[in-house]
C-alpha cells in the first residue's frame, strides 16, 4: 500500500466495506444467480429448484464473552445466526460446515461441550453437519458455521423486491437479546469489581435465553406457505431494526414509515430497560441479534396474518424521497439512522 491517507474499517462500516471490495467481481456461471448481497447466495440446483448458501463467523472478544456464554450454547447460536439467513430467503436449510479456530487454552472437553450445541442445533432444527475444518489460533477462539439450504426458485425472498404501499411485518418480538447483553455486562462488571459477589440473573431468564440461545423462525417460514402468503421481501432482524430497514429500503429503492405504537415489545424488555434508563424503543431499533424476520407483504394478503400471534405490521413502505422515519406517540415523525451493531467499532461483547 502506498502513503495515501488510509480509510478506517470503523468508518466505513461493513456493509460499505462488502460492497467496496466486491464491486469489481464479476459472475462466471450462469448458476450463480444472486451472490453478494442478500441473507444468502442462490444458485441454480436444476430448473424448479436453487441452493442457498450463507455463512458467519463468530470471533470471541467481538461477538461473544466467554466469561458468561456457555460454550453449549455458543454452539448452538452460531448455528441459528446462520439458519436465519436460509429462512430469510425463504427457504429450508438442510446441511451446515463448521471451522473452529482454538488457542491452546481450550481442551479437548471445551469442545466437545462446544459440539454438544451444534448437534442439538441440527437435532431440533434437522440439518445435517456435513464437514469444516478444525485449526489452531494464537489467541481465542473463532467459530464459523456455513449453512446450505434450499427452495423452489419461485419462492425466494430477496432483500430487493419491496414496493411503496406495502405492509412491513417483523416476527416475535424485538428487543430482548440486547436487554439480556446488559444484565450480561452489567453482572460481569460487578463481578470484576468484587468476586464474591454472585450473579444475580434472577427474573431474567427470557431476556437471558433470548441472548444466549437464539431460536431462528423456521416456523415462520411454514406459517407463511400455510397461509399462502409470499413475502416481497425479506431480512433476518441481526443488526437491529432500523438497520435491517435501511437495508430493505436501500435495495429495493424506497422509504419507510414504522409506527412505535406498533413495535411488539415484550414486557420484560420494557421494565429490564426502563430499569436501566434505556427507551425500550431503542433497544428494538438499534439493539439486534433477535433473529426475528423482518419482511414486506402486499396489502391484500393483509387479512391472511391478521390476528397472528407470530407477525405484527408496524409500517408500510413509501416513495424512496418520502425517506425513513419513526412515527411516535404523539404522531411525530422522527427520522431513523440506521445504528445497530458494527463490527469494525469496539468489541460488542468485549
Amino acid at each position: 500500500m502506498s502513503d495515501e491517507k488510509k480509510t478506517s474499517l470503523e468508518s466505513i462500516g461493513e456493509f460499505k466495506l462488502i460492497d467496496e471490495l466486491t464491486k469489481d467481481f464479476k459472475t462466471h456461471h450462469s448458476s450463480t444467480i444472486y451472490g453478494v448481497g442478500d441473507d444468502a447466495a442462490v444458485i441454480q440446483r436444476d430448473e424448479n429448484t436453487v441452493s442457498l448458501v450463507a455463512t458467519d463467523a463468530l470471533l470471541e472478544g467481538i461477538h461473544f464473552n466467554l466469561m458468561y456464554t456457555p460454550l453449549m450454547h455458543l454452539g448452538y447460536k452460531a448455528v441459528m445466526v446462520n439458519l436465519s439467513d436460509i429462512y430469510a430467503m425463504n427457504g429450508t436449510a438442510e446441511q451446515i460446515t463448521v471451522t473452529i479456530a482454538a488457542s491452546s487454552r481450550f481442551p479437548k472437553e471445551a469442545l466437545e461441550e462446544l459440539y454438544k450445541g451444534i448437534k442439538k442445533a441440527c437435532d431440533i432444527y434437522e440439518v445435517d453437519l456435513i464437514g469444516g475444518d478444525t485449526t489452531s489460533s494464537v489467541s481465542g477462539l473463532m467459530i464459523s458455521v456455513t449453512a446450505i439450504g434450499t427452495a423452489k426458485k419461485e419462492d425466494v425472498v430477496y432483500r430487493n423486491t419491496a414496493k411503496e404501499n406495502e405492509l412491513i411485518v417483523v416476527t416475535g418480538d424485538l428487543g430482548a437479546a440486547y436487554m439480556g447483553l446488559q444484565i450480561l455486562e452489567r453482572e460481569k462488571s460487578v463481578y470484576k469489581a468484587n468476586p464474591n459477589i454472585q450473579p444475580d440473573l434472577d427474573g431474567y431468564d427470557y431476556l437471558l435465553e433470548r441472548q444466549l440461545k437464539p431460536e431462528a423462525r423456521k416456523d415462520v417460514v411454514k406459517f407463511l406457505k400455510e397461509l399462502d402468503v409470499k413475502p416481497t421481501s425479506m431480512i433476518d432482524v441481526s443488526d437491529g431494526l432500523a438497520s435491517e430497514l435501511f437495508h430493505l429500503c436501500k435495495q429495493s429503492n424506497v422509504g419507510a414509515q414504522i409506527y412505535d405504537e406498533k413495535l411488539p415489545i415484550d414486557t420484560a424488555v420494557s421494565t429490564t430497560a426502563i430499569d436501566f434508563e434505556i427507551s425500550p424503543t431503542t433497544c428494538v431499533l438499534n439493539g439486534g441479534e433477535d433473529y426475528e424476520l423482518l419482511f414486506s407483504i402486499k396489502q391484500e394478503d393483509f387479512d391472511k396474518i391478521k390476528g397472528n400471534p407470530h407477525m405484527t405490521v408496524i409500517g408500510h413502505f413509501t416513495a424512496k424521497d418520502s425517506g425513513l422515519y419513526l412515527i411516535d406517540k404523539q404522531g411525530a415523525a422522527i427520522e431513523l439512522k440506521a445504528q445497530g451493531w458494527n463490527h469494525f467499532n469496539e468489541g460488542k461483547n468485549a
